[in-house]
């Protein structure tokens, strides 16, 4: 899968590992930045994955901050993003089955590693169910 990945300065060391472990996996990833933990402001780093996504150059993006709000915010002002900020492995699960989910928002502060990366994988590998809900989605893209 191609993927897109971007953080601020509080998710890069996540951003690090998740880059890494997809990589491990046989993904192609594109590093969209910061590249420290120097202090950065988040839209410099999520609005060009979130439209590198929207134009179809990549699958999936995922990005990443302190919370994960703001990072979640910025990438679905994008048209055609449909980004779920998630907190658990339920969260992501509904987020890609109910509403389509192209990225995946996460906040470092949040949440252990390990769970970051089940995550993420979960996020990956579930399919959209469609039926109901895919008049919804098409509606938000509009």
């Amino acid at each position: 899968m191609k993927i897109a990945i971007g953080s601020d300065h509080a998710g890069f060391r996540y951003k690090q590992a998740i880059l890494q472990h997809l990589l491990d996996a046989g993904h192609e990833v594109e590093d969209f930045g910061t590249h420290s933990e120097q202090p950065a402001d988040y839209p410099k780093f999520i609005r060009p994955v979130a439209e590198a996504v929207a134009a179809g150059t990549f699958e999936r993006g995922i990005v990443l901050g302190g919370s994960g709000n703001g990072e979640a915010i910025a990438a679905n002002r994008v048209r055609g993003v449909r980004c779920g900020l998630c907190w658990n492995l339920e969260s992501a699960r509904l987020t890609r089955q109910h509403n389509d989910a192209n990225v995946l928002s996460l906040g470092e502060r949040m949440m252990d590693l390990e769970t970051a990366l089940q995550i993420v994988d979960l996020f990956l590998t579930t399919p959209f169910e469609g039926g109901r809900h895919l008049a919804r989605i098409q509606q938000l893209d509009e």
